[in-house]
């Protein structure tokens, strides 16, 4: 595995931003007048890393997400973010997120780059939430019928926001116009 110097250098930007999302907490949107409705924004830059990088750097980047996570859940409140103490909430399900939306990406995007960014974009979501929310369970931390009720509407807000974020980052990216779609093979 060598990375070339472009890679090393996406990777520790795009694992800047996962790190200051999270301190700044501008990596969280609660939704005022929302029960539980909280948005994270912090699985984008793997999702990106791994689009515009490849699976390796998407790797990278999720495991910035993850370190970072980990290393912020004694500081959270409520207290019941301290799940994230745990490794294996907070660290092995996060180095997914790139790798999942590289593959994606790649196996869709000589067809049409905006649904295999979009694709990526959803991909890479969903493996964050079905992976975190997964080990909690398994791990023991809160049951399924009780999480995944609640899970759901982040779900699909977070699935909206990462779409359009996604979409508009690599088309910008790649020098498309927002406006043309068809026949693009970028």
């Amino acid at each position: 595995m060598k990375l070339s110097a472009r890679q090393i250098v996406i990777s520790g930007l795009l694992g800047a931003i996962s790190i200051v999302l999270g301190i700044t907490r501008l990596g969280y949107i609660t939704i005022p007048g929302a029960l539980a409705l909280s948005i994270t924004i912090m699985h984008i830059p793997a999702i990106l890393g791994g689009i515009l990088e490849g699976p390796v750097v998407g790797l990278l980047i999720g495991l910035i997400f993850g370190i970072s996570s980990f290393m912020l859940a004694p500081t959270e409140i409520p207290p019941g973010n301290l799940w994230f103490s745990d490794p294996l909430v907070s660290i092995l399900p996060r180095i997914f997120i790139g790798v999942m939306a590289a593959y994606v990406y790649s196996v869709l995007r000589r067809s049409n780059v905006w649904l295999a960014s979009g694709s990526a974009a959803v991909a890479g979501t969903l493996t964050n939430t079905v992976l975190v929310i997964g080990a909690l369970i398994l791990r023991g931390y809160v049951p399924a019928a009780v999480i995944i009720p609640l899970v759901i509407p982040n779900a699909i807000a977070e699935i909206i926001v990462s779409v359009i974020v996604v979409v508009a980052v690599v088309a910008a990216w790649k020098g498309l116009p927002l406006g043309k779609q068809k026949g693009s093979t970028v």
